[in-house]
């Protein structure tokens, strides 16, 4: 059995829309992604090695969805097209912001956020002047209408409707500009997180120390040439600069990675899923990720509101979109995989050669929903799990409280961890862990009802429920494949030549114990 999965995309930041054939519908649901919790089996590692000595490729099988190469045609966008308002609205509590406006500007300073409060505050007032107008001129129709018990003449009655639908109209153009303009407000912070930029970040922990080599050390690209592990020439001809094919033992390290991060999660409590890698533009937008724009992460499929997903936080956090969960089923702990895809906008020098920063890559995360009083807690537990597997891994990593000013705008506090990659001579970041609160809450509509009963008296015919309040969500990277693939190679190399394989991953390797240099 092997991991069975969908790959598909070009290297292109705007992408043509694919359509799926309808022969495929039958093969496509048997080639649903399915994980081995099992060991390979030594006969499988014993005929790998022997055609492995004999220099012939072995015969991985990994099913794929078929994928037609029809394309819907490229739609034209006017270079003056203005920016489109969100057809969605945040639950954003703008009394809570108008109260504590000048903690509110402190954050947003600190974060170095480009949110124009002050516009906020100003287009909220108006939005509560046209309010009140509107009921104004309501209640002045009513009485009109009533005085005149129904004789109303007609020219006064159609002044009278026309007026409030201007300024109906005008309400919810100004609820629109309201609405964008809040949405790049920034999470509030946590108040122990560190105020400034990525070098006032605070060290939690270290673990390890350095590997000493008695040798001269080899980064992984080296490494992956040397033991034929990787071709970065090939897949650039075929995708583009930052695509990879991975080969031999690294295809099965990298569905070992997987395997034995999955079941390490899962005895923590967590449901294992597989989800879309396609997602609607506006539940990246909830999540707090911008889909369009001069420097985004995020491939857009041309032609459609779809994008591909950058981490399964997006289409995890969209399972409960717009619904109320009891607060008996709280928390829900999902562990995710999915493959990922990430423009990599501006990122360029020798820091991100190699499988260091790509464009595709497999990764598991997890996801926990909770309630509010609780996310603090389940923030810890995160990095908890992050820091066990990582130590069972034997790597030499630093755990980093990040500061104010590297928190994407989701994030109440999140933490970092970092591994130190021989071959490149420096940590580099292979983890983070946030608590988002109840900011992607509230834009993804997801509340959980309370299980006591309200204390007040309820009205006739109502009932006493308590009212819905926004979960807190959070989420944090198991294992992002390639880096931990860059940290194993380069941690575990020897002098001559052979990679270690780290002794939990063995038996998701069918027993491998190293991976040796190819016979001629």
């Amino acid at each position: 059995m092997g991991l069975q999965c969908c790959l598909g995309g070009t290297a292109l930041h705007t992408l043509k829309l694919a359509a799926i054939p309808s022969s495929s519908t039958s093969s496509s649901s048997s080639s649903s992604c399915r994980f081995v919790f099992g060991p390979l089996s030594r006969a499988f590692t014993s005929r790998f090695l022997s055609r492995h000595n004999r220099s012939q490729r072995p015969p991985f099988l990994l099913p794929l969805r078929a994928l037609s190469v029809s394309a819907a045609p490229p739609t034209k966008t006017s270079p003056d097209e203005k920016v489109a308002k969100p057809q969605w609205k945040a639950a954003i509590d703008f009394k809570w912001i108008t109260d504590n406006k000048d903690a509110v500007a402190a954050n947003v300073r600190n974060r170095n956020s480009n949110a124009n409060l002050e516009l906020v505050l100003e287009l909220y007032e108006k939005m509560l002047d046209l309010q009140k107008e509107v009921e104004r001129l309501r209640k002045e129709r009513n009485a009109v209408a009533n005085k005149m018990k129904g004789k109303l003449e007609p020219s006064e009655r159609q002044k009278l409707i026309e007026e409030g639908k201007n300024l109906k109209e005008e309400l919810l153009s100004l609820e629109e500009d309201l609405q964008q303009e809040a949405q790049c407000i920034p999470n509030i912070t946590h108040p122990d997180v560190p105020i400034g930029g990525e070098e006032c970040a605070i060290t939690r922990k270290t673990v390890g120390s350095p590997c000493k080599f008695s040798f001269p050390v080899k980064d992984h690209l080296q490494l992956g040439k040397e033991l034929d592990l990787f071709d970065f020439d090939a897949a650039s001809e075929v995708s583009g600069s930052k695509f990879y094919y991975l080969k031999n033992e690294a295809v099965m390290l990298e569905m070992a990675l997987v395997n034995w991060t999955l079941s390490q999660v899962i005895k923590n409590g967590f449901t294992p899923l597989t989800t879309p890698e396609l997602v609607r533009s506006s539940v990246v937008e909830k999540c707090g990720f911008q889909p369009r724009g001069d420097n985004t992460q995020v491939y857009s499929i041309e032609g459609s509101d779809q994008c591909l997903i950058g981490t399964a936080e997006i289409p995890v956090g969209g399972i409960h979109m717009d619904s109320i969960l009891s607060e008996s089923s709280l928390p829900l702990k999902y562990v995710a995989f999915s493959h990922c895809f990430r423009t990599e906008a501006g990122a360029a020098g020798t820091a991100t050669r190699g499988l260091y920063r790509v464009h595709q890559f497999s990764k598991v995360e997890m996801f926990i929903l909770c309630r509010p009083d609780e996310s603090d807690f389940y923030h810890e537990e995160l990095i908890r799990i992050e820091e066990d597997l990582f130590s069972s891994l034997g790597l030499h990593y630093k755990t980093l409280d990040m500061a104010s000013g590297d928190l994407g705008a989701p994030a109440y506090r999140k933490y970092d961890i970092e591994a130190w990659m021989p071959g490149l001579e420096r940590f580099g970041e292979i983890s983070s862990a946030s608590n988002c609160t109840d900011y992607q809450s509230r834009r993804l509509g997801i509340r959980y009802r309370p299980s006591e009963p309200s204390g007040a008296t309820p009205k006739k015919g109502k009932s006493n429920l308590a009212p819905p309040q926004f979960v807190h969500t959070l989420n944090a990277t198991a294992c992002a494949v390639p880096r931990m693939i860059v940290c194993l190679l380069e941690n575990y190399q020897q002098e001559n030549g052979c990679v270690i394989i780290p002794e939990p991953l063995r038996p998701f390797m069918g027993g491998l114990e190293l991976i040796a240099p190819k016979s001629r």
